[in-house]
């Protein structure tokens, strides 16, 4: 395997790349891939916006994350937030990141990156607190969050165009990391 840089990526110029890494990582067809280049370019004019990406010598993007400043307008946060109220944990809305998406090749998968790419862009933003979302199976995408200190929100949360449920996570920040089991705790 090629050795991988994880660092800033200027995923504007690199999004159909991008869609291309989360069509094999996530299944989505073309016609999927095709909607969401506008709305990912979209999310990328939100002030805050951030975006690491995982790259191999060549320049071929492997991974790649992203995520705004969190704002209870935005269309996935008027989703999620009847769900949040019902748990009482709606005021995580406020003053936090959220990851939009984070994509690793199936054939870069378990070997660090999507923990090396969430922790770099966290380390970035000011809020002190991440959320996210996550379809609400246990799987290795869900224990990756859960071991960087994620919590269940939300569960069994429906957005209009997903067939299966998806879970909302939080967490403080600064992420755990595996070499350092204390971090700040936050609400």
């Amino acid at each position: 395997m090629n050795p991988v840089a994880v660092g800033p990526l200027d995923l504007t110029a690199r999004v159909d790349d991008a869609l291309d890494v989360q069509a094999l990582a996530f299944g989505l067809s073309a016609e999927e891939q095709r909607v969401r280049r506008s709305i990912v370019l979209r999310h990328l004019l939100v002030p805050g916006a951030l975006s690491y990406g995982a790259t191999e010598e060549d320049g071929r993007l492997v991974g790649f994350v992203y995520g705004v400043p969190c704002d209870r307008a935005q269309w996935w946060s008027t989703v999620v937030e009847p769900y949040l109220m019902r748990n009482e944990h709606d005021d995580w809305l406020d003053d936090a990141f959220t990851i939009t998406e984070l994509h690793v090749l199936p054939s870069h998968q378990r070997l660090g990156l999507g923990r090396a790419l969430i922790t770099g862009l966290t380390d970035l933003v000011s809020q002190p607190r991440t959320l996210l979302s996550a379809i609400d199976t246990e799987s290795p995408a869900r224990a990756l969050y859960r071991a960087l200190g994620y919590r269940d929100l939300a569960r069994r949360v429906r957005f209009p165009s997903a067939a299966r449920p998806y879970a909302v996570m939080g967490a403080p920040l600064p992420l755990l990391r595996p070499e350092s089991p204390h971090h700040r705790t936050g609400p």
